[in-house]
């Protein structure tokens, strides 16, 4: 442990020596490599928003990506290393506490992870693979690696995209499907996943060369999509059907205004629960663009960008009510939150909170 972490065994005691609160907290990834304290426990204020830290872990090493099991009551954790791995935490106090020891995944630094039919996947961005890892019936921690699915492809790009990078991967809102999004290969993959625990390609959809996708995110109706272009940077809309598992590109908007000049580095996409807004956290760009949808999601039209309140935002998630964004600003070391306007889905700063190389925000 770190010296300013508090200990797993220490009754619910964080940061401040302040008990575990009440209410619904987020719980914050960071790269411990670069100085994050691994895993961060924060109650938050229900009128503002406002993050107070409880407490840290630092026990699995770069937990960069986090995913919360229905109920709260346990947290997963990728740790984005060479050998890579998953790991389950009991959430029952102030500090996340480790159950059992990390699953390897059998692929190189893992990005992301999701729940899908009672078992974790992860997707391995050095190796270009996604993992299937199976969850213990009784206690939910992972256990021994069951599939690993290898992507195979390359793009334009020959610094980024030499070799397949999977980024993201999650379930579809029907649950049918499992979905994986591949910088390196341009493309996103539509999986089935069995019962035990083999995952195959169902098909593939090629976006187009150089765009770089990174990560997706549905439409509330499940009709559509919006595949964010880390390379590009775009967004790609495009038409979901559950039913037949088929993704089709529409259309490709950019992200930030005629005239801006630099690089920058699409990260998160999130749609509102009514399906009126897209935002998306952009990288060097430091902002947060605010696009409005058209009521069936199957256009989107970019209406400004916004300061992200720190800098390189690496996630931007949406509160449990809808009302605040907060994006993990990796290189400033902070999370910021920020309210939205509910006519217009701009958000306006309101906070941060300290937070060394944060990656990843969760609520539960």
């Amino acid at each position: 442990m770190t010296g300013d972490t508090a200990s797993e065994s220490g009754g619910g005691q964080g940061l401040h020596g302040e008990p575990q609160r009440d209410g619904t907290r987020a719980f914050i990834g960071s790269f411990t490599s670069a100085g994050g304290r691994g895993i961060t426990t924060a109650a938050v204020d229900p009128g503002t928003g406002a993050l107070t830290v409880l407490g840290a872990t630092d026990a699995v090493a770069d937990p960069s990506y986090l995913a919360l099991a229905p109920g709260g009551q346990l947290l997963y954790a990728v740790s984005e290393t060479e050998e890579g791995a998953v790991a389950a935490f009991d959430t029952s106090d102030a500090v996340p506490r480790l159950l059992g020891e990390p699953v390897q995944v059998g692929g190189a630094s893992p990005t992301h992870l999701a729940l899908a039919g009672g078992h974790a996947v992860a997707a391995n961005y050095g190796s270009g693979s996604v993992s299937v890892l199976p969850l213990h019936p009784g206690d939910g921690t992972p256990q021994t690696l069951s599939c690993v699915l290898e992507h195979r492809g390359s793009g334009p790009d020959k610094d980024r995209q030499e070799t397949p990078h999977a980024h993201q991967v999650q379930p579809d809102p029907s649950g049918r499907w499992v979905v994986s999004v591949d910088l390196g290969s341009d493309s996103v993959r539509i999986c089935t996943l069995i019962g035990t625990g083999a995952l195959s390609v169902h098909e593939e959809t090629a976006l187009r060369p150089g765009s770089g996708p990174r990560h997706l995110a549905f439409h509330p109706r499940g009709s559509h999509a919006y595949v964010v272009n880390e390379l590009a940077p775009t967004l790609t809309v495009c038409g979901w059907d559950a039913v037949t598992g088929a993704l089709t590109p529409l259309d490709e908007v950019a992200l930030l205004p005629d005239g801006v000049q630099g690089a920058s580095y699409a990260s998160e996409a999130v749609v509102a629960p009514d399906g009126r807004f897209l935002w998306v956290a952009n990288r060097g760009h430091d902002s947060i663009s605010v696009f409005a949808l058209s009521p069936d999601g199957a256009s989107a039209v970019l209406r400004t960008t916004v300061p992200c309140g720190g800098h390189w935002p690496r996630d931007l998630v949406l509160d449990p009510a809808g009302r605040r964004l907060y994006a993990a600003n990796e290189r400033s070391g902070d999370v910021s939150w920020l309210d939205v306007d509910p006519e217009t889905g701009v958000p306006r700063l309101a906070g941060s909170v300290a937070a060394p190389a944060a990656s990843c925000v969760v609520f539960g």
